[in-house]
């Protein structure tokens, strides 16, 4: 009985995070219901696998490139003198690891001071952009997948895009470390730090300048790297919770490993390998983790029961004159004409739907893209001459006429039926059929 009612519960409560027709309007039921239905999604992703399996390929890739991406981006810093700087952040990255962990940082640095950039010549270079571009081209592609774009960026802008952020992002981070150096180490703030409370609060801010960096990076990956438009507030949250989760991480995995003497008794020299896996596949799904709340935050209405929601018939018809009541209102009425992402956020159903809609609706003549930008929606006729029976007709059809293939076996009428048709019966069809083979 017990369980009943908790499965009723858990599906009431499902309901209301899904299929809400009346949101909440007032705080803190509105964050509430945000927070409940990201969460919502951020499990069914996990439970799914499709997160899980990005890290682990992007852990395997990461083995692969580390040396090579920290060789290109130290090449500059080295050019300028700067490259110690960038030293502590490697170190703070592996600091979870314990001394197995500095370890492993100093083999790094090892490994990229004796990679000379200057002498791989033509085809080592290459090789060596190559390994570095491949990285964050999977990186784009995991991001891609979670912000829903089906195409990657072009080879020239990967070439250049990439680039620049491998060779001038260190260099941005050093000029924040440095800038932030310079302003705590001031006579002004020196003055500050002298009168209380404000020396309390600027102790306590140079100890979180560490973490700020860190949540700039998170926020500055999840802006540059999809390959769409993603807005700033929804990246920095994204990022704000992304640098938590990893600090806390951080935390708990150097417990686990202090407490992990049993695994280097079991696999011996190879505990350190493990180790090292575990913990750059809890910084992966950490990454990837973040890029989803920023996503699920920006388009709320891809929160559905499903990652991929089923198509039907009725969601799509319903949607296309939803849609094209959106567009023909603010039309009729002389306002400005609605943008096609504010639409999808008034419908609350998932991108992929409404842009797959909206898409035959324009093929069809039916609605139009304006705007500085193309993204805005018109009507693409007159609105006397757009109704609702052409609206479903144009959702309906089979543009790529698939339905031609169906088999003459089937009577016409019952593919190209009248709708007067609708309520004859199949018992009545094969009578039909059986009384033409008999007169023929």
């Amino acid at each position: 009985m017990a369980s009943i009612q908790l499965k009723d519960r858990l599906q009431q409560a499902e309901t209301w995070i899904l299929a809400n027709p009346n949101p909440p309007q007032s705080w803190p039921w509105t964050w509430l219901y945000k927070t409940g239905r990201t969460a919502y999604a951020l499990v069914r992703d996990i439970t799914a696998g499709n997160l899980t399996l990005h890290a682990m390929s992007l852990v395997y890739t990461t083995l692969l490139s580390i040396v090579p991406l920290l060789a290109l981006s130290f090449s500059v810093l080295k050019a300028l003198g700067v490259h110690e700087r960038m030293e502590p952040f490697l170190f703070q990255f592996f600091e979870p690891m314990g001394p197995q962990g500095v370890q492993i940082a100093e083999q790094i640095l090892g490994f990229v001071d004796n990679m000379k950039v200057g002498v791989l010549g033509s085809v080592g270079l290459a090789l060596l952009v190559y390994t570095v571009i491949s990285l964050v081209q999977k990186i784009e592609r995991s991001f891609n997948m979670i912000w829903r774009v089906p195409d990657m960026r072009s080879m020239a802008q990967r070439f250049s895009n990439y680039l620049s952020v491998i060779m001038i992002g260190p260099l941005l981070m050093v000029s924040a470390i440095g800038i932030s150096a310079t302003i705590f180490s001031s006579s002004l703030v020196q003055a500050l730090m002298a009168v209380e409370p404000l020396g309390s609060a600027v102790l306590f801010a140079t100890r979180f300048t560490p973490f700020m960096l860190v949540v700039g990076a998170f926020t500055f990956v999840y802006v540059f790297i999809p390959n769409t438009r993603v807005k700033f507030r929804y990246a920095l949250i994204g990022g704000l919770v992304a640098g938590v989760s990893w600090q806390f991480a951080g935390m708990l995995f150097a417990s686990f490993v202090a407490g992990s003497a049993k695994y280097a008794a079991i696999y011996s020299s190879f505990a350190i390998g493990i180790i090292l896996l575990i913990w750059l596949y809890l910084n992966w799904i950490i990454l990837l983790l973040g890029s989803s709340i920023a996503f699920y935050l920006q388009n709320p209405g891809a929160v559905a029961k499903r990652r991929q929601v089923r198509l039907s018939p009725e969601l799509q018809e319903n949607t296309g004159l939803a849609l094209m009541w959106l567009v023909a209102k603010p039309f009729s009425e002389g306002r400005p004409a609605p943008q096609q992402e504010e639409i999808e956020q008034k419908l609350r159903v998932p991108g992929e739907v409404t842009r797959g809609v909206s898409d035959k609706l324009i093929r069809a003549r039916l609605l139009e893209l304006a705007g500085r930008n193309g993204d805005c929606l018109v009507p693409g006729q007159s609105l006397d001459r757009i109704t609702i029976g052409g609206v479903l007709e144009a959702i309906r059809h089979d543009e790529d006429r698939v339905v031609d293939r169906l088999p003459y076996l089937v009577p016409r009428r019952l593919l190209a039926r009248a709708p007067e048709d609708e309520s004859v019966s199949f018992a009545e069809l094969l009578r039909q059929e059986e009384e033409g083979g008999k007169s023929s």
